[in-house]
């Protein structure tokens, strides 16, 4: 009786270590599992979709392309085809295969290593959620584990839409949503039966049955797809040879590249300053921009001819080898501050360096409305005289003096401030910030939104001094727009993946100038157009204005203009600082460009006026002596404070 009650202690012993090695061992195994509740508050990476103000899709952004879709707007025969190929006992199963497992270790042990997998839909989202791919019978039976854990937490319809969300199906599609997208050009409730069945194929092995890298291979492993389906009784013989015979057209060149690659950056760097690089590329965000994608259209065009002639003339001078000119372009909504166009150079890809937002270039006689406009604002008239006659200033030194010179070498005497604007005199603009003084127009410039490094000098009046061409403009915008600075904007609002509204711009406006001196400037710079240096622009029938920029040697040529609604600045020149060629001034180089720009952004806006206020009147003067006159033909209209037509 001792013997027996001993040998029972003794089983019972060898069992007791035999569970307990066991479970330590499954509690070793699993001790390091993810919890499975955690996929009640799982939220799977999604698309990011940027789209200009008129809702064309400029870019989509993401790390992995996933766009979640419910189960419901997943094509029944998808599902069908999916479960036919991958997990035909689905729907009986507990998450595990167990007759296929034990079939799947023969043959392992057969074979000496880890060959067969035997997995469930459930047991390889398990291992596209938690686990790594590595094979191995540990990671087998965490895998299994899991799954049982997904089956007894989520209903069978809960699990197939994470599986059919988050598995990847080659050529950087993860989800079907992106699959269809990547390979059908369409959205995955758009798909037939032949498209579903090839979606279907691929998680075997994406980088193989990709039809966009094997397609002829692709074809084939539909197919078996298909015949699988037929067997199972998803689809008829008639629906089977339809989608048998069914060619697959690839749709790499359907043109769903980014569009205004310039801008898209420029966003993008603000939306990662506001939502962080990990939101932007994985929280399906929207994003609203302010760009009209016809006005861009435009604006492209423009650049490109533009260009194209500027190369050619380039070419023709001979001393000019291998010519390789660039331009910048940017046009802003003069009421909202809003970006309506951006090209920052010729050729994105080949070099992405945005000249419209990034390059500082000197801006030449472009810089001197900001001088004449804080003269205005100081009292002076557009019939006040300034003298035109060579000058030399005094340097630190006796011995430095500085000489400005007239790009056309001559000089006038005295003239009237419009006509020294209209006709780009440089004397005049120096002496006219000598009395105003360097220090006043760098604080008004600021004012105006230039931030680039403004220096103390009197050659500041000449453009000397660099800027960006989006400052630039956004100052050229104070004019028209009733002097009101506006900081310009690109985004007008960020929706989260369920569209509500998570972020909007505060719009940064500050009055700089007085009504009445801004419709004064607005009259000069009108001047320029019908007068001056800007005579090339008079084929649009419309209220415009602006002002040519030339720096030495013609390394830069500038225009930047407005009309009652839109600023739009141009610069051209070459990035290495080397010259354009001989009397490639603003108005050759870069005068064309803006005004094939604006004749077609011009088109499909009503026309419009620029404001005057009820304190200037007009008057007639005569642009050479500044008196005011009778109308005649000795006449030119312009702008005056009334409060300062009863000292004259």
């Amino acid at each position: 009786m001792a013997k027996k009650s001993y040998f029972i202690i003794g089983v019972f012993l060898v069992a007791a270590v035999v569970c307990g090695v066991g479970l330590g061992a499954m509690f070793a195994m699993v001790r390091d599992l993810p919890q499975i509740r955690a996929l009640e508050d799982f939220s799977p990476s999604a698309v990011t979709r940027i789209y200009s103000a008129d809702q064309v899709l400029l870019a989509e952004l993401y790390k992995k392309k996933r766009d979640p879709v419910p189960i419901s707007e997943i094509p029944k025969k998808l599902q069908q085809a999916l479960i036919a190929t991958e997990d035909q006992q689905f729907y009986e199963h507990s998450g595990v295969d167990l007759k296929g497992i034990l079939r799947a270790i023969a043959r392992d042990v057969m074979a000496g290593e880890f060959v067969e997998g035997a997995s469930t839909l459930t047991q390889q989202l398990a291992k596209t959620l938690f686990l790594t791919p590595q094979k191995s019978l540990e990671r087998k039976l965490k895998e299994a584990f899991l799954a049982f854990q997904l089956e007894r937490r989520y209903t069978k319809d809960e699990i197939l839409e994470l599986y059919l969300n988050q598995v990847y199906f080659g050529s950087g599609a993860y989800g079907v949503e992106a699959a269809a997208q990547k390979f059908f050009g369409k959205t995955i409730s758009r798909l037939n039966i032949a498209e579903c069945a090839m979606i279907a194929a691929m998680p075997k092995a994406p980088s193989v049955y990709s039809p966009l890298v094997n397609p002829d291979l692709a074809i084939q492993r539909r197919n078996i797809v298909l015949q699988q389906m037929l067997d199972v009784g998803g689809i008829s013989r008639t629906q089977y040879k339809t989608a048998k015979n069914q060619p697959f057209d690839p749709v790499q060149n359907r043109g769903n590249g980014t569009k205004a690659p310039y801008f898209v950056d420029y966003v993008k760097k603000r939306l990662e300053e506001k939502m962080g690089a990990a939101r932007l590329y994985t929280g399906g965000l929207t994003v609203e921009t302010t760009l009209s994608h016809q006005m861009q259209q435009a604006a492209e065009q423009a650049v490109q001819n533009g260009l194209s002639n500027l190369r050619q003339r380039m070419e023709n001078q001979h001393q000019i080898e291998n010519p390789d000119p660039q331009a910048g372009l940017i046009a802003i909504d003069v009421s909202t501050g809003g970006i309506l166009a951006m090209v920052g150079g010729k050729n994105h890809d080949k070099s992405p360096y945005n000249r419209a937002t990034m390059a500082k270039r000197q801006p030449g006689s472009a810089f001197k409305p900001i001088v004449y406009a804080l003269a205005i604002e100081e009292g002076f008239t557009q019939n006040m005289l300034l003298l035109d006659t060579p000058v030399a200033f005094q340097g630190k030194s006796p011995a430095i003096q500085w000489q400005p010179e007239n790009f056309s070498n001559t000089y006038q005497g005295e003239m009237t401030l419009r006509k020294a604007l209209t006709h780009s005199k440089n004397i005049p603009a120096v002496r006219l910030i000598e009395k105003l003084g360097a220090a006043s127009v760098i604080s008004f410039a600021r004012s105006m939104g230039i931030e680039s490094k403004l220096l103390p000098n009197l050659s500041l009046a000449l453009g000397t001094s660099e800027v960006t061409l989006l400052e630039l403009t956004a100052a050229y915008a104070v004019f028209p727009n009733n002097g009101t600075y506006i900081r310009p904007t690109a985004i007008t609002e960020i929706q989260d993946k369920n569209r509500r509204m998570i972020w909007q711009p505060d719009i940064n406006r500050q009055v700089v100038m007085s009504d009445a001196g801004a419709a004064i400037l607005v009259d000069m710079l009108e001047g320029v157009i019908d007068e001056g240096t800007g005579k090339k622009a008079l084929g649009i029938v419309r209220p415009i204005g602006g002002k040519t920029g030339t720096t030495n040697k013609y390394k830069d040529a500038l225009f930047v203009g407005f009309s009652p609604s839109i600023a739009t600045g141009v610069w051209a020149g070459c990035d290495n600082y080397t010259t354009l060629g001989r009397y490639e001034t603003g108005a050759r180089a870069a005068l064309p460009v803006w005004q094939a720009f604006m004749r077609n952004a011009l088109k499909h806006q009503p026309y419009r006026y620029f404001d005057i206020p009820d304190n200037v009147a007009e008057r007639c003067m005569d642009p050479d002596t500044g008196q005011l006159t009778a109308p005649g033909p000795r006449c030119v209209n312009a702008l005056f404070r009334e409060d300062t037509l009863q000292s004259q």
